[in-house]
């Protein structure tokens, strides 16, 4: 996600591209259920390696190719690389083990977690007003991943698919909000196509790592799902760069849950997944949760913008 000022103030158009971003990410989701239990390092290789291709089309268009790859910061990318594909091979196993809304809804325990590792790692100030809103969404998760955690119930419960995959998916969202504190220091100095390509270049390259740990003969099918996943990927990310473009990230961040409804109705319509009450239950929690935190980010920026406008003390 670009974390970069808008260009033109166009919330309308920011929104909409918003939107559009999310859907197609769930359809990359989709694709990449549809694939059917492929290793999940195989999974993020197809995934990285095609989204490289919609980027550099895009930055072919503008001619900016050679830009996307300069960069003063090659380290800190490729570490930023390792740490999105950790978390991106855990998010794609609990998307081979869940159901399609639960893993979407999971997801969003990052900007819970966001605030957490914020404050305990880098030491910034978080108040009783956000802190209130991080417990009232972590409740909303327990709530979501109760029924699949058998696995406190008894050791059997252990083998259980379903319950991996949502401590994957959690841990994936813990990874992944270290991540976005990672790209929210990259893109200060680095432009956002640089960090996009240099993290499909990264993830890709890592992910042929896992090769002997693996890798499974694919049929067309599998091949022309994964493939899919890739593209998607790369055309979501650049629409999604897009919209930050034309608005703040305050502006357009609450549009971000638009995917649960996305997520509900790829379940049902193609995999035939009907949404349990402890999903829907649990995912309006962390929604609401999540827009509470949306909202006092916003109300710091406004007081913080007034702060800077006002003159100095005589």
């Amino acid at each position: 996600m670009s974390l970069e000022s808008p260009l033109v103030s166009r919330p309308i158009a920011a929104i909409l591209l918003k939107v559009a971003s999310l859907a197609i990410f769930v359809a990359m989701q989709a694709f990449i259920k549809l694939a059917d239990q492929v290793p999940a390092g195989q999974i993020v290789f197809f995934r990285s390696f095609f989204a490289i291709f919609p980027i550099l089309l895009l930055l072919a268009w503008r001619g900016e190719v050679l830009a996307g790859f300069h960069t003063k910061r090659p380290g800190r990318h490729i570490v930023r690389g390792l740490v999105g594909v950790s978390s991106m091979v855990l998010a794609f196993y609990a998307l081979t083990r869940l159901p399609l809304p639960e893993a979407i809804m999971l997801n969003y325990a990052q900007p819970l977690l966001v605030v957490v590792i914020s404050a305990v790692v880098l030491g910034e100030t978080v108040r009783a007003f956000r802190w209130t809103a991080v417990a009232i969404g972590f409740v909303g998760v327990v709530i979501i991943s109760w029924p699949k955690l058998t696995l406190f119930g008894s050791l059997e419960g252990m083998r259980s698919d379903e319950a991996l995959g949502v401590l994957a998916a959690l841990v994936s969202a813990a990874i992944s909000a270290v991540a976005l504190l990672q790209v929210r220091s990259l893109v200060q100095t680095e432009k956002s196509s640089t960090v996009v390509l240099w993290f499909s270049m990264t993830s890709a390259g890592a992910a042929l790592l896992s090769i002997p740990f693996g890798w499974l003969p694919l049929s067309t099918w599998q091949v022309f799902c994964l493939v899919m996943s890739g593209l998607c990927g790369g055309v979501a990310q650049i629409v999604m760069t897009e919209a930050y473009r034309h608005a703040s990230v305050a502006r357009v961040a609450p549009f971000e849950y638009s995917s649960i409804l996305f997520g509900l109705m790829a379940g049902y319509f193609i995999f035939a997944d009907l949404p349990t009450i402890h999903s829907l239950i649990g995912g309006a929690i962390v929604v609401f949760s999540g827009l509470m935190i949306v909202w006092r980010e916003q109300r710091l920026g406004l007081e913080r913008a007034k702060a800077r406008e006002l003159p100095p003390p005589q």
